[in-house]
């Protein structure tokens, strides 16, 4: 059946219109000076009856070990996800976690990578080299519905939440520890971007390599 003018312009607006029943977040994170922070994972959790969204499948990562340094330094998983450390460096790696979310430490040769390990457990996860000490890196384990990582500009947008009440939680590498993860609520509205700001307490940059190993 051919669609007549009318009701082609019927469905564009029934489109429209269920596209704007959903809202946006745009969270600015900066630290105690107000410069702007890169690298903060931003989750999004509803509160109440609101609606989440289904979790995608499980994925597998890879953290590479290039020119003695974690490749990403930060990445963020799903419980159920599976990470793969892998040696590319001319020399041997201890990889190594004792944080509660994940305990292991897996032996690396030149060109080896560890079997796959299953993250089950939702937490922060700092990563080590027992070989070399500067090695750092941070797996981010969250079932946070909606998650977001800021750039240079400190910036993060999130779309898709349908009207409601949110949680929304700002976490960054540097954060100090004892404090938890900072928490804002906000109400999003149908087809409307609410701004959310964090102003996080952060250890300088040269100190990364052991204030966090707690975790």
């Amino acid at each position: 059946m051919r669609m007549g003018p009318a009701w082609l312009a019927f469905l564009l607006a029934a489109s429209g219109a269920a596209a704007a029943k959903d809202g946006a977040l745009e969270v600015r994170v900066t630290d105690a000076r107000g410069a702007p922070v890169a690298d903060a994972i931003v989750s999004v959790r509803p509160r109440g009856a609101e609606a989440g969204r289904p979790a995608p499948a499980p994925a597998r990562r890879i953290i590479d070990q290039k020119n003695l340094a974690f490749v990403p330094g930060l990445e963020v998983f799903r419980p159920g996800d599976e990470v793969v450390f892998r040696n590319s460096d001319a020399t041997r790696h201890h990889v190594y976690s004792f944080a509660p979310a994940a305990k292991f430490e897996f032996v690396l040769a030149p060109r080896e990578s560890s079997p796959p390990l299953k993250l089950g457990r939702t937490g922060v996860i700092a990563v080590g080299c027992n070989i070399h000490d500067s090695m750092i890196a941070w797996l981010y384990v969250t079932d946070a519905p909606w998650i977001a990582r800021t750039g240079a500009d400190g910036r993060a947008a999130l779309d898709g939440l349908p009207a409601g009440s949110y949680e929304v939680r700002a976490w960054q590498p540097r954060l100090k520890p004892g404090g938890g993860e900072p928490l804002r609520t906000v109400v999003v509205a149908a087809g409307a971007t609410a701004p959310v700001s964090f102003a996080l307490p952060l250890l300088p940059p040269p100190r990364m390599d052991h204030e966090h190993m707690q975790y």
